[in-house]
């Protein structure tokens, strides 16, 4: 078994995106060889209210799958399929987007004034750019839940881990989508397939994670484990991108570790990006936005 190593680690930056909406962005519009097939991570925690009701109002989206996963409060929905609803607490949203789809998202805060939940885009193949949109909506209660004999806690979004299988299924590029959290002073490894991308998100408490077996190193700095300096940590709102191996280890902080973590097959395909359209060619995505013009975006069986 190979540990995978620590490629880098990266502070969220504060970002506005919608109508006013005050997120922090893990990755996202620049290089995208590093995280195929996955193009983008928002973290929308936010507790103020007046940085994040003006939502995202309606707009397209053509050739991703989005990822919508709330903890806290709620995210209002609707789109030109006719689709509506809301997402709240624990709840997940998969949009693919396909062909075409116009919609909206509109956080509520809870009864304290929280929004928290993050959104991941993820590409989707040439194949299926055009891919008639669906929506997979899964509530909290359908997603599996698994404690270790050592308290680590999973939940399964998408994926199979150890021996459960996520709720969302039929996505292109076959992720894996986790809520990871280990216990205070524990040493935790995880398996990942050596063919994928992976990442983790971290969003509660901190954590180290581990270059290699005896004597195990940290992110950006070639000593020994227990010589490291806390900046070295990855503690909330910090990603961890590693390389390749086929399973990683955590060391949780003194008030434990919680992380998202992700991974999936590359795709390995040119990207022809703007805004929320993401296709292979620059004629395509000049066409997208031709049609968006010209009234044509939406195909047949995307319109009310």
């Amino acid at each position: 078994m190979s540990i995978r190593p620590v490629r880098r680690l990266i502070k969220s930056k504060p970002t506005l995106e919608g109508a006013g909406v005050h997120l922090r962005r893990a990755f996202g519009f620049g290089n995208t060889s590093d995280f195929d097939p996955f193009l983008l991570l928002d973290d929308f925690r936010n507790d103020v209210p007046e940085d994040y009701l003006a939502g995202f109002p309606w707009h397209p989206h053509r050739g991703i799958e989005t990822i919508t996963y709330v903890l806290a409060g709620t995210v209002e929905h609707g789109d030109s399929m006719g689709n509506h609803g809301a997402i709240a607490s624990g709840d997940v949203q998969w949009m693919t987007a396909g062909s075409g789809i116009i919609h909206q998202e509109m956080p509520k805060g809870d009864h304290t004034g929280r929004m928290h939940g993050f959104q991941l885009w993820a590409n989707l193949p040439s194949a299926l750019k055009m891919t008639p949109p669906h929506y997979q909506e899964v509530k909290a209660a359908d997603i599996p839940e698994i404690t270790d004999d050592d308290g680590t806690h999973v939940r399964v979004v998408c994926g199979n881990f150890w021996g459960q299988a996520g709720p969302v299924d039929g996505i292109a590029a076959d992720p894996m989508y986790l809520d990871v959290s280990v216990a205070p002073g524990r040493r935790k490894t995880l398996p990942v397939e050596t063919t994928r991308h992976a990442f983790a998100y971290v969003f509660a408490g901190s954590g180290k994670f581990c270059n290699a077996s005896g004597p195990l190193a940290v992110p950006t700095e070639a000593v020994g484990w227990a010589d490291t300096a806390p900046p070295s940590e990855a503690d909330n709102r910090s990603l961890v991108l590693f390389d390749r191996g086929d399973e990683l280890t955590v060391q949780a902080g003194e008030e434990g570790i919680r992380f998202l973590l992700v991974s999936g097959q590359p795709l390995e395909e040119p990207v022809a990006w703007y805004g929320p359209i993401v296709m292979n060619t620059q004629e395509q995505l000049q066409q997208a936005f031709r049609e968006l013009r010209e009234g044509t975006f939406l195909q047949a069986e995307t319109r009310k």
